[in-house]
């Protein structure tokens, strides 16, 4: 796999990782017990810490694009095996 396949699929990875992510680890304004401003929706972030969401984000990425390489380069999973109506 040349870098520029590598790091293509890994931004995919870190783009995926990044909107799973998202709904984990944030409370509310009403869970920190903080006033709302007027015209806030009930489940807007009370605060979003965009450095700690990134380097999740990053950790995950790093892991599933691990896991997505090896198997790559040691041929665990292969499309032959996911053949399941056997055409061909």
């Amino acid at each position: 796999m040349r870098w520029q396949s590598a790091l293509a699929v890994f931004f995919l990875f870190w783009v995926a990782a990044a909107f799973i992510l998202l709904p984990f680890g944030v409370k509310t304004d009403e869970e920190v017990g903080a006033a709302k401003v007027a015209g806030q929706a009930d489940s807007a972030p009370h605060r979003f810490e965009i450095r700690r969401h990134l380097l999740r984000s990053t950790v995950l990425a790093v892991a599933a694009f691990g896991l997505y390489y090896l198997n790559y380069v040691n041929g665990w999973l292969t499309v032959e095996m996911l053949d399941f109506y056997h055409r061909g």
